[in-house]
C-alpha cells in the first residue's frame, strides 16, 4: 500500500504538548488559551505557554503570527485556534 494512503496509529493524546506562544495583552492570545486550556484538559494533554517578549528568537520568528500554537514542536496554527482541527492534531 501507497505511505500517502496508509493510516498511521493516532497517538496517545496525553504524550503530546502543546505550545501557545505569544505576548501579555493580547486578545487573541487570551483566546488561543481558553481553546487549549478545554481541549488539552479534555485530552489530557499537556501545554505550556511562552512570551515572545522575554525571547528574542521567538519575538524574531513568529511576531507577526501570534498568537502561535505548537503541537510537539511543530507549529499547527497562528491567529485562531480551531477546537476541533486541535482535537484531531492530538489524536482525540
Amino acid at each position: 500500500m501507497s505511505p500517502l494512503l496508509r493510516r498511521t496509529p493516532r497517538q496517545n493524546p496525553a504524550d503530546s504538548t502543546v505550545t501557545l506562544i505569544g505576548k501579555p495583552g493580547c486578545h487573541l492570545c487570551d483566546d488561543a488559551r481558553e481553546v487549549i486550556v478545554t481541549v488539552c484538559e479534555e485530552l489530557g494533554a499537556s501545554w505550556e505557554e511562552r512570551d515572545i517578549t522575554q525571547d528574542a528568537e521567538l519575538h524574531r520568528k513568529y511576531w507577526e503570527q501570534i498568537p502561535v500554537v505548537l503541537v510537539d514542536g511543530a507549529q499547527h496554527d497562528f491567529w485562531r485556534v480551531d477546537p476541533k482541527r486541535l482535537r484531531t492534531a492530538l489524536g482525540g
